[in-house]
């Protein structure tokens, strides 16, 4: 398996199936060897820097009802919330003093955001910090929508496929939303001009190694710019309550194998792996990882933003514990900085 590792550094690519057997095996010296390579390729692309982004959910309302998310509709014990344009730039004004470059405006599909309420809000975030970068996460819009935004001075926009085999899908999301709409809005942000990010659960239910493999060769032919992956971590008021949950080794071996695919991909080490495990952050650090996103939000409102039982959104994970992220972003072997950051694809 390690000489499959190998191979993956050297071509960027394996057969389907040498990919399920890294996928699935359980040897150290591969796992090991993955870990090796991987950061020997994102140091050649982007040093030891680690990017920090501050994250902003603005809104825990969702018209959508996917069956593993604890903001879905049909949870009607979920708090909700939505922060009003002055509280979000409110935000990014204590993100920009903290020395963040990158505000990443990420929320459920709230229909109360219009394009009336963002294409302003957008504009204003460019018009006071034209040296940051305006990162969205808001769901499937029309195509018009996005160009708006875009003109308005959005960068980047991070939406996970969730799953690129139809069958998984459609057991993920309830039967009005469909692959085929999840893809079109990620072609319309590639070809808008958006730094566009996709990405998918790992050990989502039901899903199997070759549904992985479909991933991956999607994002082959998507050619993101950023890939978000993260272990499923179940919610206790959904459908999916009492499903495993996926695992610490399988998310590192994607990790790595993703960094050997996607060589300049900006890949982060998100809080859903912070929350299985804690040292999850530094594991996928050291796996290729190298952007990091702080909670911006205001605290009275994050245990709110309820996507998974346990998430992290105190200490390290927020922002005002900054200079402990800092210092373990350091001990890991980087360096975190305040920068925006850019994909160099």
């Amino acid at each position: 398996m390690k000489k499959l590792a190998e191979k993956l550094y050297t071509h960027g690519d394996l057969s389907d199936e040498e990919l399920v057997r890294l996928i699935e095996t359980d040897d150290p010296s591969a796992a090991q060897a993955l870990v090796t390579y991987a950061d020997a390729v994102r140091r050649v692309h982007y040093g030891d820097k680690v990017f920090l982004r501050g994250l902003i959910e603005i809104s825990s309302y969702c018209r959508n009802d996917c069956l593993y998310c604890g903001i879905r509709r049909s949870n009607l014990t979920a708090e909700r919330y939505r922060l009003t344009p002055d509280e979000i730039l409110d935000c990014c004004g204590i993100g920009y003093e903290l020395g963040f470059r990158t505000f990443v405006l990420q929320g459920g599909e709230d229909m109360s955001f219009t394009d009336d309420v963002t294409v302003p809000l957008i504009a204003e975030i460019r018009r006071r910090y034209p040296d940051c970068a305006i990162t969205l996460s808001l769901g499937e819009r029309s195509r018009e929508s996005y160009r708006l935004m875009k003109e308005a001075g959005a960068d980047r926009y991070l939406l996970r496929h969730e799953a690129a085999s139809h069958e998984l899908y459609s057991r993920l999301h309830p039967d009005k939303m469909t692959l085929e709409s999840r893809k079109r809005c990620l072609y319309d942000l590639r070809e808008l001009g958006y730094q566009t990010g996709a990405g998918f659960m790992v050990g989502a239910p039901f899903q199997t190694t070759e549904h992985i493999i479909a991933d991956l060769r999607f994002m082959q032919e998507l050619r993101p710019h950023m890939i978000g992956i993260g272990p499923f971590v179940p919610h206790h008021c959904t459908p999916f309550a009492d499903m495993k949950g996926g695992t610490l080794g399988l998310t590192l071996r994607l990790l790595g194998i993703i960094r050997l695919m996607f060589p300049k991909v900006l890949l982060p080490a998100t809080t859903a792996l912070g929350t299985i495990a804690p040292n999850g952050r530094e594991l996928g650090l050291k796996t290729g990882c190298n952007v990091v996103m702080p909670n911006l939000s205001p605290s009275a409102v994050r245990k709110k933003y309820d996507l998974y039982d346990n998430k992290l959104s105190v200490g390290a994970e927020a922002a005002e514990g900054l200079e402990a992220l800092r210092r373990q972003i350091s001990a890991a072997g980087y360096t975190a900085v305040s920068e925006r950051g850019d994909c160099v694809i």
